[in-house]
């Protein structure tokens, strides 16, 4: 008589994720705690609030033709004149959103493409596996501006596909390091519960292993985000973005690098603006890395914060 097979209690399934509803918050609050987050936060915030509130408080047109080509500073015109004559301070104003809605886009598609793409190549192993790998192989081989470039001549600098591009840059990395944590993972004892119970490998991934990727995944959001804005930036500067006479930061610089010795803050300004987004995002992106290994920690942040970085198997 064949002995029946043990049942498995769903109270067995329960999983060794950090308590509440929304736990990235909590590494989120932590870094900001830190001096080294707290000053990236800032310096992000800033940026980001004249971006958003810029076109709002603009006081001119961005493409009026007001005065002469790189006029000086004035009352009248606080950072002087572009090439055409247009108001450097209402360009910039109006220049930064367009770029951080496009860099925040492609960061959200890449993220989300990489991490599906590690996670099923960890958890199903074998052929998708190898499958997946080769392709992030073939995409890693071409630098991310040269990828960009290439899908971009093919089929038109449209902004959407912008956004695509930039996104599938970041997809093999993401993928890359996510696959790395699934591995632990998915060897973990709460995912094999679930496994005996007959849950979907579809179901698996979504509800027992992503939930416990949120570190790394926070970590290369910042990452990606950076290199989305200087991406993003770039291609503008090469003429592959929004079309003249729009206002972005990438554009104004290089439409007035000429000018240089006449009116140096049609290019000055946006290129700190550029700057300053990226070091505070950085920044603050290496205060979240720092605070979910442990680096920067308050004892009573340690137990949900080790709850939510994945570790190597001992």
């Amino acid at each position: 008589m064949a002995a029946a097979a043990p049942s498995v209690p769903p109270a067995a399934s329960a999983r060794a994720r950090p308590a509440g509803r929304h736990p990235w918050l909590s590494v989120v609050w932590a870094a900001i705690r830190t001096p080294r987050g707290a000053a990236g936060l800032a310096l992000a915030s800033l940026v980001v609030l004249i971006a958003v509130a810029g076109p709002w408080v603009a006081a001119k047109p961005p493409d009026a033709l007001l005065t002469i080509p790189y006029a000086k500073p004035s009352g009248e015109l606080p950072l002087g004149s572009d090439f055409l004559g247009r108001d450097v301070l209402s360009r910039v104003l109006n220049g930064g959103w367009a770029l951080l809605l496009m860099a925040a886009a492609a960061t959200a598609f890449g993220i989300a493409v990489g991490a599906a793409a590690g996670i099923s190549a960890a958890y199903l192993r074998g052929r998708p596996d190898s499958f997946i790998m080769r392709t992030v192989d073939v995409i890693l081989a071409f630098p991310q501006l040269v990828f960009a470039l290439l899908l971009l001549s093919l089929l038109g600098p449209k902004l959407w596909l912008i956004v695509l591009a930039v996104g599938l840059t970041h997809a093999p990395a993401v993928g890359r390091v996510i696959r790395s944590a699934t591995l632990d993972i998915s060897e973990r004892d709460y995912v094999k519960v679930v496994e005996l119970q007959g849950m979907r490998p579809v179901k698996v991934m979504s509800s027992e292993i992503l939930p416990n990727l949120i570190s790394p995944l926070m970590v290369e959001a910042g990452l990606r985000l950076t290199y989305s804005i200087v991406i993003i930036t770039g291609l503008a500067f090469l003429g592959f973005g929004q079309a003249p006479p729009a206002a972005n930061w990438g554009l104004m610089i290089n439409e007035n690098r000429s000018g240089l010795p006449l009116n140096p803050w049609a290019v000055i300004v946006p290129a700190a603006l550029i700057a300053l987004l990226t070091i505070g995002t950085n920044t603050f992106t290496d205060a979240i890395a720092r605070v979910t290994i442990g680096v920067e920690r308050r004892p009573e942040e340690a137990v949900l914060l080790d709850d939510l970085t994945p570790r190597q198997s001992q």
